[in-house]
């Protein structure tokens, strides 16, 4: 079983090589309005030249029209709603050209494609899987890991799918973390699953960062949601847990016992109420022990005699 108190091994991602910038774009409400306006003035065009008689200044008049209406809509092509918690990324011709972060209509070069990235907060929870803990228990867990992309180029070039990227390799870490640590330690000073969730969460984290930052996702928090023994041992590690909880108390009820009567034979030396040589403060620590440690009431036998008939 590889060292309790050590770090987990941190996956070691590919560099990536393309970063997020800003795309160049314009306020979309002055390239609506000229873009409408370039649509009648083409239509006002194609009115006036179909009433003229010259068949000249008439096929020219309409071409200009309909050349004008085509480009207008062409350049209206170019206009994109961006909801706030969204993002676009834009490309040309296959070339990485930026991010629209800014909420409101945009617009860009009307040749781009403009692929829409969500960037708001998610949740994803994993299934319940089934490991063998770092002692070879077979256990139950489940994680739920809040997370959101941060960089969307990265999210949109370096992985095939963010999406699946995320969900897979964060079972990954969830399995990697429960075959590292045992779901209880033997010793005190190991991390166990269940006695140090807040470390282990910690080291599960920092995995999954390593893991997906790759892919410009940013891990906000993770948590386990279900930590359980398998069912075929969960009875006998019941018995165990039980077990050693008894010997705990035990090991507690003896502790206070002795100090009890420690207390009791300062107190009657102090006070001088009776003097006891070592036999009968042998019997008076039994009998105290006895009354003190025992699970049922003790019954009170009286001693007509001396200690030594």
């Amino acid at each position: 079983m590889p060292e309790t108190d050590a770090t987990p091994d941190v996956p070691q991602m590919p560099k990536t090589g393309v970063r997020e910038f800003t795309a160049q774009s314009i306020g979309g409400g002055l390239a609506l309005l000229l873009g409408l306006l370039g649509l009648l003035v083409g239509a006002g065009l194609v009115a006036v030249g179909a009433g003229l008689d010259s068949a000249g200044a008439k096929a020219a008049l309409i071409t200009v029209g309909i050349v004008l209406a085509i480009a207008a809509f062409f350049a209206m092509c170019g206009l994109n709603m961006v909801a706030p918690g969204e993002a676009r990324v834009v490309q040309l011709f296959g070339r990485y050209r930026g991010t629209i972060r800014t909420d409101g209509l945009r617009w860009v070069n009307p040749l781009t494609s403009r692929t829409k990235v969500s960037t708001r907060v998610r949740n994803h929870e994993t299934a319940v899987l089934k490991v063998n803990d770092a002692y070879g228990n077979p256990i139950e867990l489940a994680a739920v890991v809040v997370w959101k992309v941060e960089d969307t180029a990265q999210a949109t070039f370096e992985v095939d799918d963010f999406l699946e990227f995320v969900s897979t390799q964060t079972e990954a870490a969830v399995r990697h973390i429960a075959i590292e640590y045992p779901y209880d330690a033997h010793e005190e000073e190991g991390l166990s699953l269940r006695g140090n969730a807040e470390e282990i969460t910690e080291k599960l984290a920092v995995e999954l960062h390593a893991r997906v930052e790759a892919a410009g996702v940013q891990i906000i928090e993770s948590r386990f949601t279900h930590l359980a023994y398998a069912p075929e041992i969960a009875s006998a590690m019941l018995q165990r847990q039980q077990a050693g909880a008894v010997v705990a108390a035990r090991r507690q009820i003896v502790d206070g016992a002795v100090g009890m009567v420690e207390a009791a034979l300062a107190r009657i030396s102090e006070q001088d109420i009776v003097e006891l040589d070592e036999e009968r403060k042998a019997a008076m620590v039994s009998n105290l022990l006895v009354v003190l440690c025992g699970d049922r009431a003790a019954q009170p036998v009286l001693n007509t005699g001396t200690l030594y008939q």
